[in-house]
């Protein structure tokens, strides 16, 4: 493999040292393998990233601000959602050149992290409503200073409170609403605090809520409770081919440190998995009450509902389609759909990990975009690092300390794919040139 020495790929072995590959196949037996293995000829871009040959990577934009999700239009334009307000607005409109895409305005008079274009709309979210504005023919907002509120009142208590959304092609808009709680437990996050029974939590959180999209001033009784017992989730997208919604949960925290006694530090630093879910309509990932190991490819009771590491959870609750190692954070869900990368990247699925705070002592880790592979609209094989070195050095992956960390991914016009960093407000372009 290229490029061993550099300091970016040492920061891309180190992020992995922990990392154990793996799809819920329940037959076949996790994997463990350096990132990027299967690209043998991975170059370090200009722009500081290591992805496989044939792509490039550049920066089109810097200095924006916490530049959380993002959408593209088919004119190539960018809209971006800041987590918090710069100049007192939390949308910025941008244009693309050649090589670099220039703010033209900013608007919105809040904070956030959704962004969506559907069907001649611009949809945006702060952590408590989803707005919508009219589009022009070329895709530019109409008014912005006369957003149309499709849903309000949701709940936000300071702990798991963006409000991610997407679309499908029948007039729905889905929200997370992440639960204010790490596990339901009575006492949260605190030793030896056993689970709330019922988890009252459930009923207007940790879950995903259905609302009209051309429907307005809903609020949780105008929406459906369209999937429940997910913990939080910010990455999510509407699988075109599969006519079908995927999110990927975050899963819990501190094994370790809130029961010592079943659980070692190593095991709490990669468990539980963050998990890929396909969902229907009524369905039940099982939070509170179930993780997922990834390396025993089993859902085990959670130790505040009567688990000890060893005990299997209950067998209703719904299996993930893919799991991934514990603590990354996954922000990002984008299906490619486009023509530009080569075939294999058709209809897989492209995650973006914000990256670890609570593996400690061990390492952290993440900070990169991977690549899960598809057929038939499933998972199918390892997933892969497609593009790393956020984080700066080895050095800053290790303690948690990165430069830049990916969140939103949007798919431009020409099949590019665009990443966003919420620390700096940097947003990449990526592209391939056959």
């Amino acid at each position: 493999m290229k490029n061993r020495s550099t300091p970016l790929f040492s920061a891309f072995i180190a992020a992995a040292t922990l990392l154990t590959f793996s799809s819920c196949n329940h037959d076949k037996p996790a994997t463990t393998q350096e990132p990027g293995v299967t690209n043998d000829t991975a170059k370090v871009t200009a722009a500081g990233l290591t992805i496989p040959a044939g792509f490039n990577a550049t920066i089109i934009a810097d200095n924006l601000g916490g530049t959380r999700h993002i959408a593209v239009t088919p004119e190539g334009n960018i809209y971006v959602k800041l987590s918090n307000l710069k100049d007192g607005k939390g949308i910025l409109y941008l244009q693309q050149g050649d090589s670099t895409a220039t703010v033209k305005s900013s608007f919105g008079s809040y904070g956030g992290t959704g962004m969506a274009v559907k069907n001649g709309y611009l949809y945006a979210s702060s952590d408590e409503e989803v707005f919508r504005y009219k589009l022009n023919g070329q895709n530019e907002v109409i008014n912005p200073n006369a957003p149309e509120k499709i849903v309000t009142g949701l709940l936000s208590r300071n702990e798991h409170e963006a409000k991610a959304i997407t679309l499908d092609n029948a007039g729905n808009l889905y929200v997370n609403i992440g639960a204010y709680s790490n596990s339901c437990q009575v006492k949260d996050r605190q030793k030896g605090s056993m689970g709330q029974p019922g988890c009252p939590i459930l009923d207007s959180a940790g879950g995903i809520w259905q609302f009209k999209a051309d429907k307005l001033n809903q609020t949780y009784g105008d929406g459906v409770r369209y999937a429940t017992g997910l913990r939080n989730v910010v990455g999510l997208d509407w699988n075109t081919q599969d006519n079908q919604l995927f999110v990927m949960q975050h899963g819990r925290d501190q094994l370790h440190y809130l029961f010592p006694d079943m659980y070692t530090e190593q095991e709490s630093a990669v468990l539980p998995a963050e998990c890929m879910y396909a969902l229907n309509k009524g369905d039940n990932a099982g939070w509170p009450y179930i993780y997922y190991d990834q390396q025993k490819h089993k859902k085990m009771m959670m130790p505040e509902y009567g688990g000890d590491g060893k005990k299997e959870g209950d067998s209703k609750y719904l299996d993930p389609v893919a799991a991934y190692p514990g603590h990354l954070a996954p922000n990002g869900l984008l299906f490619y759909t486009g023509s530009q990368f080569p075939e294999r990247y058709k209809n897989g699925a492209f995650i973006a990990f914000h990256g670890s705070w609570n593996r400690a002592p061990e390492p952290q880790a993440g900070y990169f975009v991977v690549f899960q592979p598809f057929k038939n609209g499933k998972p199918d094989g390892d997933w892969e690092v497609f593009a790393d070195g956020f984080s700066g050095s080895a050095a800053n992956t290790a303690k948690g300390s990165a430069d830049h960390r990916p969140c939103g991914l949007a798919q431009g016009p020409d099949g590019s794919i665009y990443v966003t960093d919420d620390v700096k407000g940097t947003i990449y372009k990526i592209s391939y040139k056959k």
